[in-house]
């Protein structure tokens, strides 16, 4: 077995012994999880540069990672291991189906209502990034190296900030910086451009250099880009330059693939704190870590090293159609930019063929070939359809027709929804304090997510099939071109419409890349279509699974926003967040603004009016499987409190 040891720093009960129903009290078990792998293996082919990795005793290639378990005291039999694969260290399945009130973390634990609990699931996480920021969980794998030397070789990193800075880390998002080789490097470029989708424009080097600003002065430093007139607010930038040093950082897949095999299969006398206890195994990943399982899948990982299949069924969330730089020399697993490498065709759970490409694959040929197809349920939001394309998972690479599904995967859109779920207030700021020209989309999904995990359980043990896939279709025309309604947006009073859309591209990166080693900039090619569903008389979508906050709406609900003018780049897109375009209160309101919507006042005669109709909305989908029972109170009581804001409360602006 792959792990060696399971090293315990602590073991004690959860929420002070709190017992969760049937389920009884749980505990919680830390610590180190140590592999040891070995790289002629085949299935370990795949994992770029680990045949560079040094090896110890028996030619094995040895890493650990963080590890964290929530079980039960007394383990029901049959049990079931939900395994959250952390993103960029931090825990996000409490916060989706326990409801918590704040968001994943790697520190304090939140257990919300304790969904997962009471409903005596396992729940694992192990660290898989290798440069996930201090304080979250991580994984520690050794560096690839030629001759006993480090390697060095080409890097990119995108930027976009909200706020002018002089300097910034040769990093995504403040993980671990990829190092310059060179101060001087001859061969780096930083280019600018006016938004994601205009020319770049090269900065000549006099203006920048390796450095951080300290004390009112650049401090030559590997780790960090200075520029002479600052980063400013909006502008997109794009580095190359070489770096040093390569972790195996494709390890990560080997940790996941392991973690849940020794839960599943190891003894108690082998260090298994859930000997016996795990019979079916789950797996969720939200958005960074929703794209981490499309690449798993993809790379043919879904087996141990005994071909025992490792996950019975995958939750994957807000994954969109993309995977990630997770198994890339001098990859960034933390990026999302459309101009990186994890962007790459197939999109499909079935094979299809990109003509231009000369390529014909799927995302399933390799896990298929080996009789290891978990079951699989796949959500996206508005704005992975409107910004990263979300339809290609289930549309022809020429966006001309639908491409169905395998029998053992499903597909969600959950309508009008942004990447992250929505809340309350309504704010026109997002978390970094960064102001947007519209506020933030409130829906919150996780009702709909919470169902799904539920569906995937029952479908794996009882071989009950969950509610149909529901998505935008070329077939019925509820997948639609975005350009297309345009029209629809700018007939709302203050609506714009993004000045430039983003694009999903073929990209080149040389040769090399089937290996796992990138040449930037890439080459670019024709752009994917990218359809999004059609809209009702009201601006709201009309395909995938609609909430009450559609079905019974007080306003319009996008998954796309526009930068504001006091962040730079005023009128184009902003990634991830979507908006709120509240409906006019009363029929004077609507008359003075000419807004095309009927005011809430006109739709319902009262509040409790408003909340039958919601209540209905929601028993309709819970009775066509998509929404829990247990669930539908909670969600009438949101409704209630989104009807008081939004017709009585202030509104940005």
């Amino acid at each position: 077995m792959a792990v060696v040891s399971f090293d315990i720093t602590s073991r004690g009960p959860l929420a002070g012994g709190e017992s969760f129903g049937e389920a009884g009290p749980y505990e919680q078990v830390r610590g180190t999880l140590r592999f040891a792998v070995d790289p002629r293996h085949p299935d370990h082919q795949v994992i770029t540069d680990l045949a560079l990795a040094p090896t110890g005793p028996g030619g094995l290639v040895h890493f650990s990672s963080d590890f964290l378990l929530l079980k039960p005291v007394r383990p029901a039999p049959g049990g079931r291991l939900l395994y959250d694969v952390v993103n960029r260290g931090n825990r996000t399945a409490l916060n989706a189906f326990n409801n918590t009130a704040t968001p994943g973390a790697a520190g304090e634990m939140d257990l919300g209502d304790g969904f997962l609990m009471r409903h005596g699931f396992t729940v694992a996480f192990c660290g898989w990034q290798a440069d996930a920021p201090q304080g979250g969980m991580a994984i520690t794998v050794p560096e690839a190296l030629e001759g006993g030397a480090p390697l060095h070789g080409q890097t990119y990193i995108q930027y976009q900030v909200s706020r002018p800075t002089r300097s910034l880390l040769l990093s995504d998002r403040n993980h671990r910086p990829l190092p310059a080789h060179d101060l001087n490097d001859p061969t780096a470029t930083l280019t600018v451009r006016e938004h994601f989708e205009a020319p770049p424009k090269t900065l000549d080097r006099s203006l920048w250099q390796f450095a951080r600003w300290e004390n009112d002065q650049p401090v030559s430093d590997r780790n960090a880009v200075y520029l002479s007139t600052g980063f400013q607010p909006g502008l997109v930038y794009e580095l190359v330059y070489t770096t040093v040093g390569a972790p195996v950082i494709g390890l990560g897949f080997l940790a996941t693939r392991d973690c849940v095999s020794f839960l599943k299969h190891a003894s108690a006398a082998q260090g298994n704190p859930s000997a016996g206890g795990i019979q079916h195994a789950y797996c969720y990943g939200a958005s960074q870590s929703g794209r981490y399982q499309r690449e798993f899948l993809y790379l043919g990982l879904n087996a141990d090293e005994q071909g025992r299949a490792v996950f019975d069924g995958m939750l994957i969330h807000i994954g969109s159609s993309r995977r990630g730089e997770f198994n890339l020399r001098f990859g960034q697993p933390s990026t999302n930019v459309l101009r990186a490498p994890g962007n790459p065709f197939p999109f499909t759970y079935t094979p299809e063929t990109d003509p231009l490409l000369r390529q014909t694959d799927g995302l399933l040929d390799r896990v298929a070939a080996r009789g290891v197809t978990p079951r699989i349920i796949a959500m996206n939001s508005g704005v992975e359809y409107w910004w990263s394309g979300a339809s290609l998972t289930h549309t022809d690479v020429a966006g001309t027709r639908d491409i169905e599904p395998p029998p053992d995967v499903r597909i969600y859109y959950m309508t009008g929804t942004q990447h992250g779920r929505g809340s309350l207030p309504l704010s026109d700021t997002n978390a970094e304090g960064a102001r947007l020209q519209y506020p933030l989309n409130t829906i919150d999904y996780r009702p709909l997510q919470r169902a799904a995990l539920m569906n995937l359980d029952r479908w794996v043990r009882e071989e009950v099939e969950p509610p149909p896939s529901r998505h935008p279709r070329l077939s019925d025309g509820t997948a639609v071109p975005r350009e297309r309604l345009e029209s629809v947006f700018r007939a709302m009073p203050g609506v714009d419409f993004p000045k430039a859309l983003p694009q999903r591209r073929r990209l080149d990166f040389g040769a090399e890349m089937a290996r796992g080693v990138a040449r930037y900039p890439a080459q670019e090619g024709d752009p994917y279509p990218i359809l999004v569903s059609a809209l009702d008389g009201d601006g709201n979508e009309v395909a995938g699974v609609r909430l009450p906050d559609v079905q019974a709406p007080l306003a319009t609900y996008t998954g796309w926003n526009l930068r504001h003018p006091d962040s730079g780049a005023a009128g184009h897109f902003v990634p991830l967040l979507g908006s709120t375009h509240l409906f006019p209160r009363t029929a004077q309101e609507r008359a003075a603004s000419g807004d095309p919507r009927p005011s809430m006042d006109e739709r319902y005669p009262s509040r409790e009016d408003y909340l039958a109709r919601v209540r209905q909305a929601a028993g309709e989908l819970a009775a066509a499987g998509y929404l829990l029972a247990e669930d539908l109170e909670h969600v009438v009581a949101q409704a209630g409190e989104r009807y008081d804001a939004f017709r009585w409360g202030p509104r940005p602006g």
